[in-house]
This record gives structure tokens, sequence and C-alpha cells, in this order.
């Protein structure tokens, strides 16, 4: 299986990661099934998990997807080998989602992570998004100062432009960048930012990346993926995830799932190797 580094850290992952956040929001799988997807996951040599604090119901299920993974991973009995990466920086007031970028929250948010996760050190910490509201610096140095006490190795940053990863990178070594990216949603290819992580040694973490919650119709309406599919005897969501391996060394989708069927056909794009002409193809698919 195709292997990804993350930054220049000298930590490899396998190329594909879960996202876990279908395990925990509405219409999130019972815990039997979720942990079966866990287990599909790391059973097919996968071992980049990605969570959020807030990938939950509302505010008063923050942790949710967490504690569900920490759980998972204990029954199954994985090693510190799988890293799993997580974020701060949003609420979910009734269900809704919100910024808050203050500093204090940030903190907050990181604590109540350690404690789910069962863990004194997070490998992977990232800013969910930029609040408007607060100096993006103040936020940025809060999970500085939590990376000097110990509390996180790495910092990553989510839902970032060009320039604000660049202000950023004035500051800190930023390991990871995580925006949408998906054959039908191209604008980190068109405003060069894949090309500037690559550059920067960034690894891009592209969440939705076969067009989140409506992707999969979209992949079965296609015309052009389910010839592909045919031709290569794979599914259309296997073909958007190799189209996207084929981008760069230093992108590791995240495709979300709630069955394992799901993940398991994810892992198995890492073994297609699409032709430069089919990928030419894909890339001329307009943005939806």
């Amino acid at each position: 299986m195709q292997q990804r580094e993350l930054d220049s850290t000298g930590l490899h992952f396998k190329a594909i990661g879960l996202g876990a956040m279908p395990l925990s929001i509405s219409g999130r799988p019972d815990e039997k099934q979720a942990f079966e997807v866990i287990e599909a996951f790391i059973a097919g040599g996968g071992d980049f998990i990605d969570t959020a604090n807030v990938y939950c119901l509302d505010d008063d299920d923050i942790g949710h997807n967490e504690r569900l993974i920490h759980q998972a991973l204990s029954q199954i009995g994985v090693g510190p080998n799988v890293m799993v990466a997580t974020k701060g920086g949003l609420r979910r007031p009734n269900g809704a989602w919100t910024v808050d970028g203050d500093p204090d929250w940030l903190r907050a948010s990181c604590e109540r992570s350690l404690q789910a996760l069962r863990t004194d050190c997070i490998g992977l910490y990232q800013l969910h998004a930029v609040d408007p509201k607060v100096d993006f610096r103040r936020s940025l140095d809060a999970l500085i100062k939590l990376q000097e006490n110990g509390k996180i190795r790495h910092i990553g940053l989510s839902n970032v432009s060009a320039a604000q990863l660049e202000s950023a990178l004035s500051l800190a070594l930023i390991a990871s960048v995580q925006n949408r990216c998906n054959l039908f949603d191209k604008r980190d290819f068109h405003n060069g930012m894949i090309d500037f992580c690559q550059a920067r040694q960034i690894t891009y973490i592209p969440y939705s990346p076969v067009g989140g919650h409506n992707g999969h119709a979209r992949l079965s309406r296609e015309p052009l993926l389910l010839q592909l599919a045919a031709n290569y005897e794979a599914t259309p969501h296997r073909i958007a995830l190799a189209w996207l391996l084929h981008k760069g060394q230093h992108i590791l989708p995240i495709p979300g799932a709630s069955k394992a069927a799901s993940i398991r056909d994810s892992l198995q794009a890492t073994n297609l190797a699409l032709s430069a002409e089919d990928i030419a193809a894909l890339d001329r698919l307009p943005d939806r």
C-alpha cells in the first residue's frame, strides 16, 4: 500500500486515512456498526484517523467521535502506531456549526480532547477553521503554547487560504493543511494551495475527497467515472480517490465511512494505477 509522510516529521502513514465524522453526526450508525468501520480500516492496513471534538450531535455531545475511536481502538488492541488527528476551534450550539478561535476555548477544547482520547499528547492537532472575530495570530499562538507544553506534537490547519497558511508559517511549523477537495471541487488545485504545500513539504489532507454526503450520487451519474470504473473493474468512488492519490505524494485523502464495506473499498484505491490519459480526462471534469 502507498504511504505518505506527515510533513518532514519522519512519520509515515498509509495513503488513505479514515474520516470518522459520519460515525458521530446526525444519522450516525449504532456503536457496533461504527466499531466495525474502524476495525475494517485497521484490518486493511489503515493507520491515520481524522476526528474532531465537534463530530457529534450538539454541544452536550462534544467529544463523541473521539471517545468512540478510543474505545474501538482499545477493543481492537491497537498500539501507538495509529495516528488519531483531531481538531479544535468550532462549537455545536443546538446542533449548528459555529467558529470559535478564542485562545481560551482552544486550550479548553484540547484538554477535553486529551481526556476523550485518553492520551497525554495529541499527535496532530489542527485549527478547525479561522475565526474572523479573533486575530489569527492569537489562535495560532494558543496552539504553539500547547505544543510547547507537550499537549500536542504537530500543528495543522483546516479550512485555510494560501495567505493564511503563509502567515502561519511565519510563526510556526505547520505539518498539515486539511481543506475540502475532490473531483468536483478543485479550488485548491486552481489557487495553488496544493502546489504550495508540496513545495513546503506540508501534508495536504483533502476532506470530502469523493464529494461529501452527495458524492456517491454525483459519482454514479458521471459518465466518465462510470466508464473508467468499468475499465478498471473498480467503483467510481475508488476512481475518484485514485485520481487524488496520483496528484502528489503529499496528498492523504480521508474518505468518510459509516459502513465497513465503504472503507474497504476506499483502501483499495491505493492499488489503482490510472493512466496519464485517464488522469487528464478526470482533470477536465467541471467543478460543481
